[in-house]
C-alpha cells in the first residue's frame, strides 16, 4: 500500500465533505428562505448535484478505476459514459422500489421518494461507476468477502454500508408520534443518509491507516 494513495484517499474524501457542507451553508446566501427541513425538496437536488459533480471531477482525476484494461478511444468512452448513465437510472428505480416496498408511500409522496432514492445512488452507484467503472461484475466482487482490490475498494465498501445504514436508522423515527418537523418523510432517512456518508468519509482512510500492515490486496 502507497502512502501517496492514502493521501489522495484523504484528499478526495476531504472534498467529498466539503461538497456536502457547501449544500447545506452556501445556497441560504443567494436563495431567500432556503434551509435543509423548510426546502428539503430543494436541498436534496443540490446536494446531490454538487456532491455528484464533485465525486465525478475528483475520481476522473484520480483515475481510481483498477478495471479498465481497454483502450482509451472516444467511442469506448461515450460507451462507457452511456451504460454509467443508464446503470445510474436503473439504480435510482430500484432504490425506489425498495424504499417503497419497505413503507414509503407509493403515490402521495412520489417526488420525494424517488429524489432520496436519487441521494442513495448518488452515495453509493456512483462512486461504484466512477471506482470501477460500469461493470456490475467488478462491484459484485468488491463486495463480496474478501473482494477488496485496493484501498478505493475497502472505502467504497465502508461508504456504502454506512450510508445505506444511515437511512436505515433514520427511519426509525418516523412512526413515532413526537410530532417534530424532521419526521416528516422523507427527511431524516435523507439526514441519516448523508450523516452516515460523511461520518464514513472520515472513518474510512483512518480505518484503513490503523489497519494498513494487515490489509493485503491481491491483483486479479
Amino acid at each position: 500500500m502507497k502512502d501517496v494513495e492514502l493521501r489522495g484517499m484523504f484528499s478526495a474524501h476531504i472534498f467529498l465533505i466539503l461538497s456536502v457542507l457547501f449544500s447545506i451553508l452556501v445556497p441560504p446566501l443567494f436563495v431567500d428562505d432556503f434551509s435543509v427541513m423548510g426546502t428539503h425538496l430543494q436541498w436534496l437536488c443540490v446536494c446531490s448535484g454538487t456532491v455528484a459533480a464533485v465525486t465525478i471531477a475528483l475520481y476522473s482525476l484520480l483515475d481510481t478505476n483498477t478495471t479498465s484494461g481497454k483502450k482509451n478511444s472516444s467511442s469506448h468512452k461515450v460507451t462507457k459514459i452511456f451504460k454509467s448513465c443508464v446503470l445510474f437510472l436503473t439504480s435510482c428505480l430500484i432504490f425506489h422500489g425498495i424504499i417503497v416496498l419497505y413503507g414509503a408511500p407509493l403515490l402521495m409522496s412520489f417526488r420525494e421518494t424517488f429524489l432520496f432514492a436519487v441521494l442513495l445512488s448518488t452515495f453509493t452507484t456512483l462512486r461504484c461507476l466512477c471506482m470501477l467503472g460500469p461493470n456490475v461484475q467488478a462491484w459484485i466482487r468488491v463486495f463480496s468477502k474478501n473482494g477488496a482490490m485496493s484501498i478505493w475498494d475497502t472505502s467504497l465498501q465502508i461508504t456504502t454500508i454506512c450510508s445505506l445504514f444511515g437511512a436505515w436508522l433514520g427511519a426509525i423515527p418516523i412512526p413515532l408520534d413526537w410530532d417534530r418537523p424532521w419526521q416528516v418523510w422523507p427527511i431524516s432517512c435523507t439526514l441519516g443518509a448523508t450523516l452516515g456518508f460523511t461520518i464514513s468519509l472520515v472513518i474510512a482512510p483512518l480505518w484503513i491507516y490503523w489497519h494498513k500492515k494487515h490489509l493485503t490486496y491481491k491483483c486479479r
